[in-house]
């Protein structure tokens, strides 16, 4: 797992799934990010063109889960969700609880999405979870960003 601290040591950025083509329909857990010691976790998420057109039958949901002991995973309540840029909480309608993402149309691929987890659990991690069979794929790549650590410098 790539780790890196940020110029002022007060964030930090750890990559939690490398840039790859996704083209099987299972779905894609990402590491886990333990946010002990630190105020805030964001988890962004670029995915890129899609090869294929998608639809409501052929998608790309990003769900949040949590965990005690970075193994038994959980979807995350939707009130452990907030927008980092709005401050908002919740989720968006998804199939799963704890969606903060639906791509399912050709505009809204080639972005990137976040979502700050707020939940009492230590740990947290992004789920993307595929619908239909994606012939040509999308690259997909993700990372957290912890902030506002307890001690400084940030380990």
């Amino acid at each position: 797992m790539l780790t890196k601290n940020f110029v002022n040591t007060d964030i930090k950025f750890t990559q939690t799934l490398v840039n790859i083509l996704s083209l099987s329909t299972t779905d894609i857990n990402c590491t886990g990010v333990d946010g002990k010691g630190y105020e805030s976790v964001v988890h962004a998420v670029a995915v890129g063109d899609s090869g294929d057109t998608l639809s409501g039958a052929l998608m790309v949901e990003l769900e949040l889960e949590e965990s005690d002991d970075d193994s038994s995973y959980t979807d995350c309540a939707n009130s452990a969700l907030e927008n980092p840029a709005t401050g908002a909480t919740g989720a968006v309608t998804g199939t799963n609880t704890g969606t903060f993402a639906v791509i399912d149309a050709p505009s809204e691929d080639s972005a990137m999405f976040f979502v700050r987890y707020v939940g009492t659990k230590r740990y947290s991690r992004v789920v993307v979870n595929k619908t239909g069979t994606h012939t040509n794929g999308v690259e997909i790549h993700a990372f957290a960003m912890r902030a506002r650590p307890t001690v400084l410098p940030a380990a």
